[in-house]
This record gives structure tokens, sequence and C-alpha cells, in this order.
């Protein structure tokens, strides 16, 4: 499993908070939806690429870092999966280990570049630098701005959810994150709250998000490239230009494997109407520990899920808050773009 439900669904909360609190970067999420859903996810998780090769079939299998015993497609036997660059095989644990914490900023941060990472007070000044250079240096167009905002999403979302931050009271069957309760958590993200309440296509939002191009924004935040900007000016030092070219290779392997990564999501999620009602697939099942559907929906709804997605998002306000704070740009941002057709019809329709 991976975070491509929680990741969406709390980008999704996020833009729409940020348009009811009247946010000025509330325009721009909404304009560029795919792009800044794109940042939640593909933005941190540079291991969406395959763990491994099934021998039986040849095909890839699996998601980055996450063992793999045997295949699900056949039950035999799986090989190692490597991204191949310059003639070099780098495996998904290598490519987490070179630019998962520059990727999440604040955690992550693999062997002596744990020196690199920034602080969480820090945090909002490093992102409102890196959002003005979206605009300034990757610009003038909003899409480096919304996918640099989605990013932020999630290293928020992730430092909450994983402890790595307070401001989550969540303790669902046995913890806050845990390989029991993923499949609850993902399963009622998805049907009751995504499709039910919020009206989500997954499947459309996937495939959008699966489409947005390679962000030189991207290369920016995570540090790897020439150091320029104001980003640069406040943190001269740790910036990597000589793995730009394998930091290519591996966001565009991101954005290849994930329309099979989400597949095999959309699959995962899959309910089945019984005699007794829905009920999600036997794996899932197991993965939680033997639970049916209208239990992990039953267990959701004790555990107030729903009061943790509501903190959540209350944290990536305060954190989008802080940042505009800190940007006079961002500030700047028109929240109207001009009369709507209502004023211009009705004055256009009457003519001279």
């Amino acid at each position: 499993m991976s975070g491509l439900v929680g990741h969406t669904l709390y980008g999704v909360l996020a833009a729409k908070a940020a348009v009811a609190r009247k946010l000025p970067i509330a325009p721009v999420i909404e304009r560029n939806l795919a792009s800044y859903l794109a940042g939640a996810y593909l933005g941190c998780d540079i291991q969406t690429m395959p763990e491994a090769v099934c021998d039986d079939t040849g095909k890839e299998v699996g998601y980055g870092t996450v063992p793999l015993a045997k295949s699900p497609i056949t039950g035999g036997k799986v090989r190692p999966w490597k991204l191949t660059h310059e003639g070099a095989g780098h495996t998904p644990r290598q490519v987490h280990a070179m630019f998962y914490g520059r990727s999440h900023l604040v955690f992550g941060w693999a062997g002596a570049e744990a020196k690199l990472a920034i602080p969480w007070d820090h945090l909002p000044d490093y992102a409102a630098l890196a959002a003005e250079d979206a605009r300034v240096l990757f610009g003038p167009g909003e899409r480096p701005l919304a996918y640099v905002l989605g990013t932020l999403v999630h290293v928020v979302s992730d430092s909450l959810i994983k402890s790595i931050q307070p401001g989550i009271d969540l303790n669902l069957m046995d913890g806050k994150y845990t390989p029991k309760n993923r499949p609850v958590q993902d399963l009622v993200s998805f049907h009751e709250i995504g499709t039910r309440e919020l009206g989500l296509d997954w499947p459309c939002l996937f495939e959008d998000l699966a489409q947005t191009p390679i962000e030189p924004a991207q290369f920016h935040w995570m540090r790897v490239g020439e150091p320029k900007g104001k980003l640069a000016r406040l943190l001269p030092d740790g910036w990597e230009p000589g793995k730009a070219a394998l930091l290519r290779g591996v966001l565009a392997e991101n954005r290849r494997y994930l329309p099979t990564h989400a597949r095999d999501v959309l699959a995962d999620m899959r309910l089945e109407r019984t005699a007794s009602g829905w009920q999600c697939s036997k794996a899932m099942s197991d993965a939680s520990g033997g639970m049916g559907y209208a239990q992990m929906v039953e267990l959701a709804k004790k555990a107030d899920f729903r009061h943790a997605l509501w903190q959540m998002t209350e944290a990536i306000l305060r954190m989008f808050q802080q940042v505009i704070e800190r940007s006079p740009l961002l500030r700047s941002l028109l929240l109207e773009e001009g009369p709507g057709w209502a004023d211009l019809g009705k004055r256009w329709a009457a003519g001279r």
C-alpha cells in the first residue's frame, strides 16, 4: 500500500478549506488542481516505482521500498527492479536514501545529509521562498506554484500522521498510522468520505495527476540543481547539481509508473456487494487483521476519524497562512479576477 488515497484526500480537503477561508492562494489551487494534487503526492513520494519484477511474467510489480516476497500475479519468485541511469542501476531503496529527505525536508534524511533537515519552525520560511521562486523563476504561469503548495501539503500531512509532529488525535485500532489500520483509513477515506461525502471521481483524479509534467520547481524545492533565487540566498549550502539528471530520471519514472500503481490501488479499494452488505477484498481484510468492511466503517466512526481529518486540514491551513504571511508575492495574489459572467452578461446583453 502507499499513501495515494490519503495524500489526495488531504490535498482536496485543504483546497476546500483554502477556498472557504478566502486565502489568496485558493484560486491558484482551483485553476491548477491536477498539478496541486500531483505535488501532494509525487512532490514527495519519489519512491513511486516498481519494487520488483515477476520472474514468471516479466511484469513489474509492487511499490518501491515495500518488501515483496512473492509475485502478486503468480505467487512465484520476484527479482529486484532497478532504475537504470547512465549505465548504473538504482534500487528503490537507494533512490529513497538519496532523495526522500530532500523532498520531505523536515524528516527522512539518510546518513551525513541528516544535517540538512529543515527544522519544523523554519518550514514556513523555506516554503514561502520556494513558493516565490516557483512563480518568479519558473513562471509566470501558476502551475509551478500550485505544485509547490501541494508538496507542502504532503510534508505537513506526513509529519502529523507519522507522529513526526503533534496535532492529530487518532487512535484507530492499534495507533495512529500502522500496517493494520492503514487499510481501514484508505477504504473509509475512499468510499465513505471521498466518494459518498465529497463526490470525488478517484480514477479521474489519479489519471489527471499522473498526466502532469515534471516541474523544475521540484528540483528547486529539493535543492537538486544549481543554487539560485531567494531559497539559495537563505540556504546556500546543501545543493546537489550533480544529481539533477538522476532526479529527472526518477521523476519521469514516477509518472510512468503511477498509472500502474493507481490501478493497483483502485483494485485494493474495490468493494463487492454480498448478502450481508458491502465487503472488501480478502487481502485488505487480512491486512487489517480479519475485519470486514462494515466493521472498518464502525471502527473509524468510534475513533472519530473525521475529526482527525479536520485536525489535519486545519494544520495544513495554519501552515498555508504562515507561508502567506511571509510572502508579499502570495499576499498580493488576487482573489477576484474581475466581474463574473452574471455581471458582464447583464451589462452586455443590454447593448448600448
